[in-house]
């Protein structure tokens, strides 16, 4: 069944949800399956947080803030997709956690399921960015969208190449954040004929922060990532790993060993990533898929009966003990605590609100 559009009003409480302060998306989601709803959570943050140990109270955007943000993003031309919404891309709602929105701004059609992501160094060699303006054209013509990061060398290649057919640029600011300046001219052609994405505010500036969840998204969006050029400490390694544990298939492209910019890519290879010399052997492999290409959206799940306060109340201060800075797996935290996992959930979710715990995607929990 179809999933209904969400109204006006729906649409500011996801927003000022997503917002909130200590609202990551493994929050927002386990937030949503206790409360049902953005606003039944909205209602229940501060108290939530309270219980958790948090002194000061939350910073909740207000509606008046959420609107501000709306009328920001459409005075660009952009358009807010949160993930309730029919159009919210299909691979994105595969990601655990799903992101809670995203901007979009020029054809959000390319973020369809038949996409491939290509990254790779920013002080990129000629022929690094030659091999990957060719490969993005071959993808292209072959109906792939082309998906990077707009980031200087690898990335404009790649956007470069899959200009005519189809290419979608993931910020990790805004979606006016144009950076680096010199790209100022390929932003401009993104937003006319392909298609950029951000899950910040429109205005932000992108902080150091803000480029790993650039990067899951750039991974999220693709059936595959292609590594042209990276070092063996990298951005671009980082999307790798992340599109390995997405389910993603992890492709890259060898180079001299003599190259440092090679070193990445050639240790990618001997981890069992697919090697690329050119388009058709990155179509071998996603033309054989099935199943994935054309993923059934699914329902975002609301919540079912919210745990006793009770119940959560005697096992909170035990799982607080039980975390530290190594990320711990939830099931393995509610074994120790002897207690239910929607117990362990609730309580994890109050501690995290209260900045004594993260929630970590792949169901890990830390200290906060």
């Amino acid at each position: 069944m179809p999933r209904p559009s969400l109204s006006a009003r729906e649409i500011v409480d996801w927003l000022r949800l997503a917002r909130a302060e200590a609202v990551g998306p493994v929050t927002f989601n386990r937030l949503l399956e206790r409360y049902a709803t953005p606003a039944r959570a909205l209602e229940a943050l501060p108290e939530v947080a309270r219980r958790g140990g948090r002194a000061q109270p939350l910073a909740i955007p207000t509606a008046a803030d959420a609107e501000r943000e709306l009328a920001a993003g459409e005075a660009l031309g952009a358009r807010l997709i949160c993930a309730a919404d029919p159009a919210f891309p299909r691979l994105l709602l595969e990601l655990d956690p799903r992101p809670p929105l995203i901007w979009t701004l020029g054809d959000a059609d390319l973020l369809r399921p038949r996409a491939v992501g290509i990254v790779g160094a920013r002080v990129a060699s000629a022929a690094g960015r030659r091999f990957a303006q060719g490969l993005a054209a071959d993808l292209g013509r072959a109906g792939y969208a082309v998906v990077s990061g707009m980031a200087r060398g690898i990335d404009a290649a790649a956007h470069e190449g899959a200009l005519p057919y189809g290419t979608v640029a993931v910020l990790g600011g805004g979606i006016d954040d144009i950076y680096p300046p010199e790209n100022a001219g390929l932003h401009a052609q993104l937003a006319a004929r392909g298609c950029i994405v951000s899950e910040s505010a429109p205005g932000r500036r992108a902080q150091a922060q803000d480029f790993p969840r650039r990067n899951r998204i750039i991974s999220g969006l693709s059936l595959g990532v292609v590594v042209v050029e990276a070092e063996l400490k990298s951005g671009s390694l980082i999307t790798a790993r992340q599109a390995g544990e997405q389910g993603r298939e992890v492709f890259a492209v060898p180079g001299s060993p003599l190259d440092p910019r090679a070193r990445g890519a050639n240790d990618l290879i001997r981890q069992g990533a697919t090697l690329v010399e050119s388009a058709e052997d990155v179509l071998a492999v996603l033309n054989g898929l099935r199943g994935l290409a054309d993923p059934e959206p699914p329902a975002y799940q609301g919540a079912g009966a919210a745990p006793d306060d009770g119940d959560v109340d005697a096992v909170r201060e035990r799982l607080a003990g039980l975390l530290s800075p190594t990320p711990m797996p939830i099931d393995e935290l509610a074994r120790q605590s002897g207690a239910p996992t929607p117990i362990v959930l609730a309580a994890l979710m109050e501690l995290a609100l209260a900045g004594r715990a993260e929630l970590l995607p792949g169901a890990l929990a830390v200290a906060g």
